[in-house]
């Protein structure tokens, strides 16, 4: 079978692609000054707007938004007539973690076992590079048919939601026909799959006190109240013995109908060791994307090394709850809180802080873009059908395009499929998945073109 056009002009743009994902992965993005300085986030941003406008996007600018981050905008002019596609990624990454755990430096792009490592390889730096690849295909091929913005966000991991706050300030900069967000995942590479749902989150810090100070353990331990141990009872608290969530008020038993997830499959994607249970009930997809979940996802407390015998006086916990669809992110916030302040023992002082929230998303998978796409993945993944599967991760600005734009059709596609471990140690993309995206979203646009042309 001869190879389609923009097939073999993306796979001679490949090695450009993993040049310019070197240097993105370079910057230490992660929008959180306690953790890298500003400047890594500020030069990861002049890096795409750098790029934009060398593929001669108008109007590039660095967005200032009101949690102190930068989302970088662009628009390229299409036919006249043609419909407007909003083209999304974001630039911003999870921390490295433990560094030391890395098989290669985590801001370093290292191909090994046929992938690419580097945080942000797949989410989502590698889902902006998929964005550019996609329209420098539709360039060498007749040109891009549609009119094209782009925004690359830079604070989606901290879900701190500036972006969402500047869209609803000004409704008129994203307005688009329809939407593709580039930060999700085939179901498991070479599986062209199109993400239907996601699961919202919120995110609180709680703090417990109970003391003044902290105390000697064995003049005053046994009677001295431990405000470590309490936060202990109290974070037991929202898991059942069999892990699943148990927020005061909150529906955990909501199933899943769409594409299922084999037991087996999930436990090698997870990577369980041998003899520990999976945790919950009902199918894999119920639990992962149909049902609440609470993580404990920091705690402050004194490490092992150079620990003193000491009562704790205080103690603070993060914790995230993703919310599924159904479910208002507000209500499970409220609740949450209300678990937290009911169930801390011994009177211990409770005050809880949120840091993040964003709703959960539905979307319209008969829409006539999402046609387009099935028909684009075809040419790009021969022989496989596309398939939608639910996502237990949360992307806020899906919610506010969805309510700033009802007509707007919004797909979700990208590169975090399993192997890639986003948020974990030794992220990694496939290239090969990046090349067929690139090649799935060049074609899409094409089609969608059409489609507004019949």
């Amino acid at each position: 079978m001869t190879a389609h056009p923009i097939s073999e002009t993306v796979a001679s743009l490949m090695p450009r692609a993993k040049a310019e994902l070197t240097e993105l992965v370079a910057f230490q993005s992660v929008a959180d000054p306690a953790v890298f300085p500003k400047s890594e986030c500020e030069a990861a941003a002049a890096w795409v707007a750098d790029a934009l406008h060398a593929e001669g996007f108008q109007d590039v600018d660095l967005l200032d938004t009101p949690d102190g981050t930068q989302s970088v905008y662009g628009f390229l002019p299409g036919p006249a007539g043609a419909p407007t596609v909003l083209l999304y990624a974001h630039y911003d990454v999870q921390p490295p973690l433990d560094e030391s755990a890395w098989i290669s430096p985590p801001f370093e792009l290292t191909e090994r076992d046929g992938r690419w490592f580097g945080r942000g390889a797949a989410d989502c730096k590698g889902g902006f590079v998929m964005h550019l690849l996609a329209l420098r295909a539709l360039k060498a091929n007749g040109g891009v048919p549609v009119s094209v913005k782009v925004i690359a966000e830079g604070s989606e991991e901290q879900g701190t939601g500036g972006l969402e706050q500047y869209a609803q300030a000004h409704p008129e900069l994203l307005a688009a026909d329809t939407v593709v967000i580039g930060d999700t995942g085939n179901f498991r590479v070479g599986l062209p799959t199109v993400t239907s749902t996601l699961r919202g989150m919120t995110m609180l810090r709680v703090r417990l006190d109970t003391l003044e100070g902290n105390l000697h353990s064995g003049q005053f331990g046994g009677a001295a109240p431990d405000a470590l141990a309490a936060m202990i009872q109290l974070l037991a608290s929202l898991r059942a013995e069999d892990g699943t969530t148990t927020v005061d008020g909150l529906t955990t038993d909501a199933e899943w109908d769409g594409l299922q997830y084999p037991e087996k499959e999930f436990r090698q994607d997870a990577k369980v060791l041998d003899g520990v249970e999976l945790i919950s009930t009902g199918t894999v997809a119920d639990r992962i994307w149909a049902r609440p979940a609470v993580t404990v996802i920091g705690i402050d407390c004194p490490a092992v090394v150079g620990a003193t015998p000491s009562v704790q006086a205080s103690a603070r916990a993060q914790i995230s709850l993703r919310v599924p669809p159904g479910t208002d992110a507000g209500e499970a916030t409220k609740l949450l809180t209300a678990h937290l302040r009911a169930h801390a023992p011994w009177g211990a002082r409770v005050s809880v802080e949120q840091v993040g929230q964003g709703q959960p998303f539905r979307a319209d998978i008969t829409s006539p873009a999402y046609t387009a796409m099935a028909e684009a993945m075809r040419i790009a993944y021969p022989g496989q059908e596309m398939q939608s599967s639910g996502m237990g991760g949360s992307i806020p600005l899906c919610n506010a395009l969805s309510e700033l734009y009802p007509e707007a059709e919004i797909l979700l596609i990208g590169l975090s499929e399993p192997e890639a471990q986003i948020h974990a140690v030794n992220e990694s993309v496939s290239p090969e998945e990046l090349e067929r995206l690139s090649v799935a979203e060049a074609l899409f646009l094409q089609n969608y073109a059409a489609s507004k042309k019949a």
